[in-house]
């Protein structure tokens, strides 16, 4: 009993010292699986601890972010983006006195759906997939399905409405016509953009792609010339636009905004599609439609894939072949490629890649 009053104070403080606007675990709207309430943990704690314990999670280190295997060791991998996103958005929660514990939660699932080798595997599974595929789309169904042998992890909905409604693409970064259902989740939304604009200058500076003085002239000037420097002022910007304006959505003023298209406009043109970057995510892509034909050919024969086919009886081949690829680590891909495309020398015994995967 003891215990459960601890859970009802941490409420009760939400009601007394969040904002009016903000999302309280009190209120929650819900599991898709009725389950009995932590005694000492809001619910939200709860998802961002589910999520932080997952396989899925700790995967994230070893997936490419823009640079496919690079050899330096600060360039950053989805562990690192998602660290810095986390970051970043409950700074922002906290001053506009939201409700840290779900814009951590959402911050953290926001990408477990994403591909080896970057926005490469996601290209390859949306042309393979009849349905398409999208990385916000997949990281819901790693959440609600594949964690814990089809069972998922069971999250809130307003959790799993931030982690589906996270990605912009090449968006409108601030939109009105698709915004998700809590402020922490838009908080988590431009706290991404802000995160993966900022540090993948630094990694492209550090990969020769770009030099701090190739920026466009309007980014340097009303952003910064350094990284820590932009972040501070998009940061800034969006905690004191939000408050002037009532604090009911997440706004930034017209100058950053515009700065940051700017910004993100020059990033794609100059590092994601980039000959050099291109080049390599074509190699990626081509790991990946081998081993998605490979698995399609064989999937009788392989033992995985027959017990997710009694786990998730309506999913298609296609889809758990998707499912298994889309949660592979870079490397874990590369060794499959390796142990199915490459030949062995012999009289030599290869054991790359034998590897007890699991989703």
């Amino acid at each position: 009993m003891l215990n459960e009053l601890i859970r009802k104070e941490k409420e009760d403080l939400e009601e007394k010292l969040l904002s009016p606007f903000a999302a309280k675990a009190k209120y929650s709207k819900g599991r898709l699986r009725p389950e009995e309430e932590c005694e000492i943990r809001t619910c939200f704690e709860r998802d961002r601890d589910r999520i932080i314990h997952s396989k899925a999670f700790r995967r994230l280190k070893h997936k490419t972010q823009v640079f496919l295997a690079p050899k330096g060791d600060h360039y950053r991998t989805r562990l690192t983006h998602t660290l810095e996103v986390s970051q970043i958005a409950r700074t922002i929660a906290k001053a506009l006195k939201l409700n840290e514990d779900l814009t951590e939660a959402i911050a953290l699932g926001h990408d477990l759906g994403h591909t080896p080798f970057g926005h490469a595997g996601e290209e390859v599974l949306n042309e393979l997939l009849p349905e398409g595929f999208r990385h916000n789309e997949q990281s819901l169904r790693v959440v609600d399905l594949l964690e814990k042998d089809g069972k998922g992890l069971n999250l809130t909905l307003e959790v799993r409405d931030g982690i589906l409604n996270h990605s912009k693409g090449k968006g409108p970064i601030l939109s009105e016509k698709e915004r998700p259902l809590t402020l922490e989740a838009e908080v988590v939304r431009i706290s991404d953009i802000i995160a993966y604009v900022n540090h993948d200058v630094d990694d492209a500076i550090r990969a020769g792609l770009i030099t701090i003085e190739d920026l466009p002239s309007l980014v340097k000037k009303r952003l910064g010339l350094s990284h820590s420097e932009r972040i501070n002022n998009l940061v800034k910007n969006v905690i004191l636009t939000t408050k002037s304006a009532n604090e009911n959505a997440i706004l930034m003023d017209e100058k950053c905004l515009s700065a940051l298209n700017l910004l993100r406009d020059f990033l794609f043109e100059k590092v994601y599609f980039s000959p050099v970057v291109r080049k390599e995510f074509e190699k990626a892509k081509k790991i990946l439609c081998s081993l998605f034909e490979f698995y399609y050919k064989n999937f009788e024969k392989i033992e995985y894939f027959q017990k997710a086919s009694q786990i998730f009886t309506n999913a298609s081949k296609e889809r758990i072949i998707a499912d298994y690829i889309s949660g592979m680590t870079d490397r874990f891909a590369l060794y499959q490629y390796f142990e199915f495309f490459i030949p062995k020398p012999c009289g030599i015994n290869f054991e790359i890649g034998r590897f007890l995967y699991e989703i």
